[in-house]
């Protein structure tokens, strides 16, 4: 393993190690009275992970009471709300949570850092203070997407608007490596999102990551269509931010409008409620499968740490789903494995382009013999 890809976390052999996450304690629409004793549940099931709470001790305190041993309070003094401007309130406090949380991180005081707050401030600070990869030209905002059985990854769904055909297979490779390591999925089938299945629908982006995917290594399978990324087609779902904001956002209101109309047609007669009665263990099991809270939240892909987006409205309970995620992130050694095959994927094209200037100029040599007039 390089030495860079050594920097950017844990070296995939640490496994089993225990791992520090900072948690911003201030984040979120709830604050303290949610993150905190979500974190505190993953520091109690988990007591070989150093769990850090950063803000405001006092508040902090008044929720936590007595710490478990493997959690500690590192104070910050501010907050940046959800209405503020990203850079700019990055450049007027200096000490809040997310800063401090990720200048953790950078220090290498920790290995993870989780927020519920302002998902644009949480990327700008991963990105100013804790660095990209090397070879990352843009990170990625990854989500665990549910289906039947395990759940799939799409990427990216909110960090790169304009995402070039470069960055769509940069992002395959990093959402393939964290569905390997974190949703234990080996050798995950990779596919570009598009207008149909077949290879060359879409636009010149997708057709030219399509090249870059055929000669990636990855288990790239090609198109999906937005119908089927709920089928077993793929396992790794890769986009531009636009169309996966727009994808989860969509599939977040129609499984809410669904389970609506459920409940307006078990409450309306008596017909509906014994009906409910009998359908009421099913009813629990589909609510299982949509259960979003699971996922934890959304990892940042490409930077020298492991940094996970939750919710801004996560409550206690995806809190704790996102330590764990965080946690398994750094534990396995995501951002080290992707730095790494970061420098192979340069290499191995420095490698073709170089054979392929070989063959020009073996050409051009070969043309300059048979030209009639060079001939003698």
């Amino acid at each position: 393993m390089s030495d860079d890809a050594t920097a950017a976390g844990h070296p995939a052999g640490a496994a089993g190690a225990g791992v520090r996450i900072a948690v911003d304690a201030m984040g979120g629409d709830h604050g303290p009275v949610e993150v905190v004793p979500g974190a505190l549940d993953h520091a109690r099931a988990h007591p070989e992970d150093h769990v850090l709470l950063v803000g405001a001790e006092a508040a902090i305190r008044a929720v936590a009471g007595e710490l478990p041993p493997n959690v500690s309070i590192v104070p910050a003094s501010q907050v940046i709300e959800m209405h503020e401007h990203p850079a700019l309130a990055l450049r007027e406090k200096r000490d809040a949570s997310i800063l401090v949380a990720s200048d953790l991180v950078r220090r290498g005081e920790a290995d993870a850092v989780i927020t519920a707050g302002h998902t644009g401030a949480a990327m700008a600070a991963a990105i100013l203070r804790i660095g990209r990869l090397p070879g990352v030209d843009r990170p990625a905002l990854a989500v665990q997407m549910i289906r039947s059985g395990a759940p799939f990854v799409l990427l990216d769904i909110g960090a790169n608007p304009d995402s070039t055909a470069e960055n769509l297979a940069q992002y395959a490779r990093m959402g393939a490596i964290f569905a390997d390591r974190v949703l234990g999925i080996p050798d995950p089938r990779v596919a570009l999102l598009s207008i149909g299945e077949e290879k060359g629908k879409g636009d010149l982006r997708i057709q030219r990551a399509t090249e870059l995917l055929d000669v990636s290594g990855l288990h790239f399978v090609g198109n999906v269509e937005g119908k089927d990324v709920t089928g077993n087609l793929a396992d790794v779902v890769v986009t531009d931010a636009v169309t996966g904001n727009v994808m989860i956002k969509f599939f977040e209101g129609l499984s809410t409008f669904i389970f609506d109309l459920f409940r307006d047609e078990f409450r309306g007669s008596l017909r509906g409620r014994l009906a409910y009665l009998l359908l009421r263990p099913g009813i629990a099991r589909i609510r299982d499968v949509f259960d979003y809270e699971k996922a934890g939240g959304s990892p940042l892909l490409g930077v020298r740490g492991s940094v996970i987006i939750t919710h801004g409205r996560a409550k206690r309970r995806m809190i704790g789903f996102g330590c764990g995620v965080a946690a398994a992130t750094a534990r396995t050694g995501v951002p080290a494995l992707i730095a790494e095959a970061l420098r192979e994927d340069a290499a191995r094209l420095d490698a073709a382009r170089l054979g392929a200037a070989d063959v020009g100029a073996e050409r051009s040599a070969e043309e300059a013999i048979l030209d009639p007039e060079d001939a003698p």
